[in-house]
C-alpha cells in the first residue's frame, strides 16, 4: 500500500501515527525515500521507515473505522481468554500476539490478563511482572487506536471496555 502525506496510519508498537513528509535521505551514497511516521501520542517521537521495505511497511497499517471499532468493542465479551499455564509458552505467544498487532487477539490478551489481574488482586497477588508489561503493550497500542477513531483521550478508553472485559461469554462460563 502506498501512503501519502497527512496519512493517519498504525505502525507496530509505535501506535497511532501520521505520515509527516515522505522524504529522500542519501544513506553510503544510495538515494532512499522514507516515510516520516510521527506517533500521534508521543511528540518526542519519529520513525523513518524505508518505502522500499516491504518488511517494514507491511507492519504500516490503516487504522480501523468507527464501525469496525464500535464492532470490536461490542465483540469483547464474545472473545474467549487465552491464559497459559506454562509461563515460557505464555511468554512466546504474547509477544506473538503484540509483535503481531492483529487487534482481536489484542483483545482477547488484555481481556484474559485484566481478568486474571482481577483474581490475582482478591488473592493479594499481582501479575506476573511480563504479564504486566504485556497487558501494558496491548493496551497501549489498542487504546491509541481506539481513542484516535472515537476522539477521546487515551485515558477515557477503559470506561468503554472495561464493561466489556468483565463480561464473560456464555461460551467462557462454560469453559470455566
Amino acid at each position: 500500500m502506498v501512503y501519502q502525506v497527512g496519512d493517519i496510519v498504525l505502525y507496530s508498537s509505535h501506535g497511532v501515527c501520521k505520515v509527516a513528509e515522505i522524504v529522500e535521505r542519501d544513506l553510503s551514497g544510495n538515494r532512499i525515500k522514507y516515510y516520516v511516521l510521527k506517533p500521534i501520542y508521543d511528540n518526542n517521537s519519529t520513525v523513518f521507515i524505508p518505502v522500499s521495505s516491504e518488511t517494514l511497511t507491511s507492519k504500516m497499517r490503516d487504522v480501523l473505522s468507527l464501525d469496525e471499532v464500535q464492532e470490536l468493542i461490542e465483540e469483547i465479551p464474545n472473545k474467549t481468554t487465552i491464559w497459559i499455564d506454562n509461563e515460557n509458552a505464555r511468554r512466546d505467544r504474547y509477544k506473538e500476539i503484540v509483535a503481531g498487532g492483529n487487534r482481536t487477539e489484542l483483545v482477547q490478551l488484555i481481556k484474559t490478563l485484566y481478568q486474571t489481574q482481577q483474581v490475582q488482586k482478591e488473592s493479594g497477588k499481582k501479575l506476573h511482572l511480563s504479564d504486566e508489561r504485556f497487558m501494558k503493550d496491548a493496551e497501549k497500542m489498542l487504546y491509541e487506536e481506539l481513542a484516535h477513531v472515537l476522539g477521546i483521550e487515551c485515558s477515557q478508553v477503559l470506561e468503554f471496555v472495561l464493561p466489556k472485559m468483565i463480561t464473560v461469554s456464555k461460551k467462557e462460563e462454560e469453559v470455566v
